[in-house]
C-alpha cells in the first residue's frame, strides 16, 4: 500500500536557500547560486501523522540534524528553478520510502526435489571418504 500525505502541502512546509555551487560551468558557477538547500522540520509538520513522523525519525535518523531539521541538497543543473523541484522531488521520495512498510516475509518450505537432491549429495560425499579409508583385515 502506498503511502499518504499531501504532497503540496508538504512543499508548503519546506524553505530552501540558494547557495554557490561548486563543480563545472565557469563563470556560471561564480556568479550565481544554483545549489539548492531544502529544509523541512519534521517535527513541527502538520502533514505527517505522529506515527509517519516517528517512521521518519527512525528510517531517516542518518539524515536528520539534531534540530530535527531533514536536509536535502541538489546542485546536478545549472538552473536554481530545476534543482529546486529535483530536491523537491528528492524529499518526496525519501520521505514516501520511509513510510513505506516491507512486506511480510512469507517461510518457506525446501521442496521435496531439493530434499532429495541435498540426502543424495551427501549420500556421493560419504561414499567418497569411504572409499579413501584403508581396507580392514
Amino acid at each position: 500500500m502506498e503511502p499518504s500525505f499531501d504532497e503540496s502541502a508538504l512543499i508548503a512546509e519546506t524553505t530552501y536557500k540558494a547557495v554557490r555551487s561548486g563543480g563545472k560551468g565557469g563563470q556560471n558557477v561564480n556568479k550565481v547560486s544554483t545549489k539548492v538547500e531544502l529544509s523541512f522540520v519534521v517535527a513541527d509538520s502538520n502533514v505527517l501523522t505522529e506515527e509517519q513522523k516517528a517512521l521518519v525519525f527512525e528510517k531517516l535518523m542518518a539524515r536528520i540534524n539534531v534540530d530535527g531539521v531533514l536536509k536535502v541538497t541538489e546542485e546536478g543543473d545549472r538552473s536554481q528553478l530545476a534543482n529546486k523541484e529535483e530536491a523537491y522531488k528528492k524529499l518526496i521520495k525519501l520521505i514516501k520510502a520511509a513510510l513505506k512498510k516491507p512486506k511480510k516475509r512469507k517461510p518457506t518450505k525446501p521442496s521435496a526435489a531439493s530434499k532429495e537432491e541435498r540426502i543424495e549429495g551427501k549420500k556421493k560425499r560419504s561414499s567418497i571418504k569411504e572409499n579413501r579409508r584403508k581396507p580392514d583385515f
